[in-house]
């Protein structure tokens, strides 16, 4: 490990001196591909060089104590040495996240699926409350989003709705939202005051380029129809609306939005290359699963992931047995706490594979 980490600072001191070379800075291309590698070792780079400066604080601390015969000085030298010791084993532990090997998607843009399952129109309108939770959670990253499709049930709820969350590491964030959300509460129609359980399913997939997934159009069947709908949270009075077919996997993507036709057709093919970029990524993860079960659960659709209990107040992630009673403030897009805690149970997971090999 250490002497990967000695590479890099040589490699960033390499990159640090091209930055600064008039040619570079002339080349705006190379330039920013620099920047990028530097802004991605350089997390890196402090951690190790404050790992060694500890290191090094440490053996002194030690060398003046077995010298020291002064009490009070012996105790300073203790504590010196004791708070060395342990920012050591931190920044070890730091170094060793860090080297982790990286997901390729986690800066990408992600689009977001969002579908009604069991519950009839109660789930309908639970899934415009998690499109409303995410659309406020991409709001507290100054993220934007792009609504791309969408059905609605006629009481302000979706049957599906798909949008795009355009933003730095919204993948990254985002990608373990993917699965089955529960929602247990008494609906508003429901006079006997009974509970409820109703479900939707979250596909989070990463925007693929066509340098990610080349799609021939060859396989793809366009049509054009009337859009219809109730209005509302969808602008669906154009005429433009477009079904796009994928041939060989059966994919239907409507897009009605976009008063152009040619802007619902460009939202449509985004959406279907990022739909069958996702399909070959599952592919890659049942592969990965076989050698390693991932604790944060596989992300499948079909897995029950987390449950939003109303009468309890509480949310539950079923896969790292969180419970936090702040129902409402997870909804108004409060979600960093849970997604921290799913990413380090996810980083102590392949840590613990690394370390097992």
């Amino acid at each position: 490990m250490f002497d990967k980490l000695e590479d890099i600072l040589i490699k960033l001191e390499e990159i640090m001196h091209r930055l600064n070379d008039p040619d570079t800075v002339n080349d705006s291309k190379q330039f920013q591909k620099l920047l990028k590698e530097q802004a991605e070792l350089q997390p890196l780079a402090d951690a190790y060089t404050e790992y060694k400066n500890c290191k090094e604080t440490a053996a002194e601390s030690l060398e003046m104590l077995e010298a020291e015969s002064d009490e009070e000085m012996r105790e300073l030298l203790k504590d010196e040495l004791q708070n060395a010791k342990k920012r050591v084993n931190e920044l070890e532990h730091e170094l060793k996240i860090l080297l982790l090997p990286k997901d390729p998607n986690d800066q990408k843009n992600v689009i977001v699926e969002i579908r009604a399952g069991a519950g009839g129109d109660e789930s309908a309108l639970f899934a415009y409350e998690i499109y409303r939770m995410y659309n406020k959670y991409a709001d507290s990253k100054n993220w934007k989003t792009e609504l791309l499709s969408c059905s609605e049930n006629g009481l302000g709820g979706f049957k599906e709705v798909t949008f795009m969350i355009n933003g730095a590491g919204a993948y990254s964030r985002l990608k373990y939202e993917k699965g089955v959300h529960r929602v247990q509460r008494v609906p508003e129609t429901e006079s006997g005051g009974r509970i409820h359980t109703s479900t939707i399913t979250v596909a989070i997939m990463p925007e693929a380029e066509e340098i990610d997934f080349h799609l021939d159009l060859n396989d793809c069947k366009f049509d054009v129809f009337r859009a219809s709908g109730n209005g509302g949270q969808c602008v669906n009075t154009t005429d433009s609306a477009v079904r796009l077919t994928h041939i060989p996997t059966g994919i239907v993507i409507s897009c009605q939005d976009e008063k152009s036709q040619l802007k619902n057709k460009d939202k449509a093919l985004k959406v279907l290359r990022s739909r069958l970029y996702e399909m070959e990524l599952e592919k890659q993860h049942e592969a990965e699963a076989k050698e390693r079960r991932s604790q944060v659960g596989t992300g499948d659709r079909s897995e029950k992931i987390r449950t939003y209990n109303f009468p309890q107040g509480r949310v539950t992630d079923h896969r790292i047995k969180l419970t936090l009673h702040k129902i409402e403030s997870v909804l108004a897009g409060d979600l960093d706490e849970i997604i921290d805690s799913l990413t380090a149970a996810d980083q102590a997971e392949k840590l613990a594979y690394m370390e097992q090999q």
